[in-house]
């Protein structure tokens, strides 16, 4: 089917953005703490989506902006708790900790022995990812479990924003929910940055929060008006590959050999993913002529 072929290359750009716009973060929690980038990245994204989207609220109603409102709940939980993780055991582990969210509800909505072994073999992928890492931070795994959680939610939940509302106006109303929630972090951060990193701090923000919300959660929420939660699950596995690699390419952060097959095998199981639906619909093609 082509809209699940196109929904499978947005998720790879998605992962992508996000793990550049992560990384960027990274070089200013020594300045702003990891709530403080999670504040500024969501003050910018709620601007560049509410500039796109102009949401009229009152035309759509409590009752179909209700998700989206929770959507923003999530997403705080979401990020304060991942860059909480990333702060204390680094961008790959973090994200791929994170990243055992997505996998439950893609084993949670399996009802084919293929799309379990598929899943396996992207967890099996996350696992190796993580290598030998000596001295883990005890507590910035917990908030890596944290993360999961929340990202479970934000499929359910985003899913269902997204078919309730048009276009971006699940994305803008989320995004700006979150805004309000941690503006208070925002105002805290700002006041205690030197003027001279006040540039530097913008800067990143602004990137963080395009790159990490504006745009893929925009790309996320179109996504899944297109594909399954467990296929979406699925497919968030390309974040923690992406993570290692940029968290390498930007942070120094090294991978190991185990590192590099955990990528592999995690890419190789979304190729199956992406692979499938189109082999079927071809099969059917055949079939009918």
């Amino acid at each position: 089917m082509e809209s699940t072929r196109a929904a499978t290359l947005a998720m790879v750009g998605s992962a992508t953005s996000v793990a550049v716009g992560a990384a960027i973060g990274a070089t200013v929690f020594p300045i702003v703490g990891p709530a403080g980038v999670v504040a500024l990245r969501q003050a910018v994204a709620a601007i560049a989506t509410l500039a796109v989207a102009r949401p009229r609220l009152r035309a759509i109603g409590w009752r179909r902006l209700r998700p989206a409102f929770l959507l923003g709940a999530v997403l705080v939980v979401m990020n304060l708790s991942l860059y909480a993780s990333i702060s204390r055991v680094g961008l790959g582990l973090a994200v791929t900790l994170e990243f055992l969210g997505p996998l439950a509800v893609a084993l949670a909505g399996s009802r084919r022995r293929l799309d379990l072994a598929r899943a396996l073999g992207a967890g099996l992928g996350v696992v190796l990812l993580t290598g030998t890492v000596a001295g883990l931070d005890p507590l910035g795994i917990a908030f890596g479990f944290v993360a999961a959680a929340a990202w479970a939610a934000y499929i359910v939940v985003g899913q269902r924003a997204a078919l309730s509302l048009p276009g971006l106006t699940a994305n803008a109303v989320a995004n700006s929910t979150a805004a309000v929630v941690t503006s208070p972090l925002l105002v805290i951060a700002l006041i205690g940055v030197a003027p001279a990193e006040l540039p530097h701090v913008l800067l990143a923000g602004l990137a963080v929060g395009l790159l990490c919300s504006a745009l893929p959660y925009a790309i996320d929420l179109w996504a899944l008006r297109r594909i399954s939660k467990a296929r979406f699950g699925v497919l968030q596995s390309l974040h923690p590959a992406a993570a290692s690699l940029f968290g390498f390419l930007i942070l120094g952060q090294t991978l190991t050999a185990w590192q590099l097959a955990g990528i592999a095998l995690v890419m190789l199981s979304n190729v199956v993913a992406a692979a499938r639906p189109v082999a079927a619909s071809r099969i059917r093609s055949v079939a009918t002529n």
